[in-house]
């Protein structure tokens, strides 16, 4: 391969291949590979910005039947801590969450076997009536195909009552690795790789602003990641003209402390700071329409981070209040919002403050 009709293809937003990512993730010196996903950022974003977010995560329950084996929150339905945040302990969070300044509620369930469409829909809707200036940012396709399993409802119809009842947004959570081979091992009572895309492509023609990630560094291989990659650029193009789509892509490394992943099968984070920043670079090469990428400083540090603002990635994401999830498998970096506006101008951009739709 040439790289110059690679880099070509590249800065003019035409589609790389699985060998042809590959060849320049593997062949490229890192300030390369940098160099090109800066110019990609640079023709997408370019007014010098960075943006972020104030969000609170919250867990409707941590009660989940998929048993992933990078995950260590979940419990069953008869664990002594098991829970269902109730709607006084809702409020006291949304409270905190608007003197902090935001105005947007990360909602992750799990696949709770005895919550039902009505419970979320009456959950959604009682927020709402309460705080309807907050933003729902709910779920992910792995909870919208577990109800459309359990309802024996379509994913659109699913979809547009959880709307009806106030979700703003679908976060790409539960992607992992977008590939049947690894989520058979991950996560093997989740949704497969078609259903979690489907019901994102359900979600486009609805206009339903949605986000991707991509949880790497486990088991899955190189080629493995860009077939996930592509898996994303292939939905995206697909959704209906004018509409949203996929506004963000967020890669992080798996987090492995005390894991089952980790403790019985021996898989460990070997993901180092500059293979991150090869994931986000080769991420913004892949992914022409996607228009955000999100570097995780919450999983790999402020200054990895920082370096990542110039290979590819636009926004530094939340300052994320009460996240349980990952950091409970060793993700333990934090961020206020002025901390967050001060990394993002050490690293020379202007900070700029977003919504879910990236509107400020």
């Amino acid at each position: 391969m040439k790289y110059e009709n690679l880099i070509y293809k590249t800065l003019h937003a035409e589609f790389l291949s699985v060998e042809e990512g590959k060849f320049l993730f593997e062949t490229l010196p890192l300030a390369d590979l940098m160099l090109i996903g800066n110019e990609i950022r640079k023709k997408l974003h370019p007014e010098g910005t960075v943006t972020w977010i104030i969000d609170r995560n919250v867990n409707i329950t941590n009660v989940c039947i998929s048993g992933c084996k990078f995950c260590n929150f979940y419990r069953t339905g008869k664990s002594p801590d098991a829970y269902i945040t109730t709607i006084p302990e809702y409020c006291s969070k949304i409270e905190e969450m608007k003197r902090l300044g935001g105005r947007q509620l990360l909602l992750q369930g799990g696949l709770h076997p005895k919550l039902s469409i009505d419970f979320y829909e009456q959950l959604f809707s009682d927020l709402k009536s309460r705080y309807p200036d907050v933003r729902l940012h709910a779920l992910g396709p792995p909870e919208i195909a577990w109800l459309a399993k359990k309802e024996k409802l379509p994913f659109k119809t699913v979809l547009e009552r959880l709307i009806t009842a106030g979700l703003d947004s679908l976060p790409g959570a539960g992607a992992e690795i977008l590939v049947d081979r690894v989520r058979k091992v991950l996560s093997p009572a989740k949704c497969n790789t078609a259903e979690w895309l489907d019901v994102m492509r359900a979600a486009h023609v609805l206009n339903l602003t949605t986000s991707a990630t991509m949880m790497f560094g486990h088991i899955e291989t190189l080629e493995e990641r860009l077939e996930h990659l592509i898996a994303l650029r292939t939905v995206q193009a697909e959704k209906p003209a004018g509409h949203k789509g996929f506004l963000s892509f967020i890669p992080w490394p798996f987090q492995d402390d005390r894991t089952v992943l980790k403790e019985k099968s021996g898989v460990f984070n070997t993901v180092t700071p500059e293979e991150y920043i090869r994931m986000i670079a080769i991420s913004r090469i892949m992914l022409p329409n996607i228009p955000n990428i999100q570097a995780s400083w919450l999983t790999v540090g402020k200054d990895t981070a920082q370096l990542c603002l110039h290979a590819g990635a636009n926004d530094f994401g939340s300052i994320m209040i009460e996240e349980n999830v990952v950091s409970v498998a060793g993700a333990n970096n934090k961020f206020d919002a002025a901390g967050i506006q001060q990394a993002i101008r050490d690293a020379g951009f202007e900070p700029r403050k977003r919504d879910q739709d990236f509107k400020f």
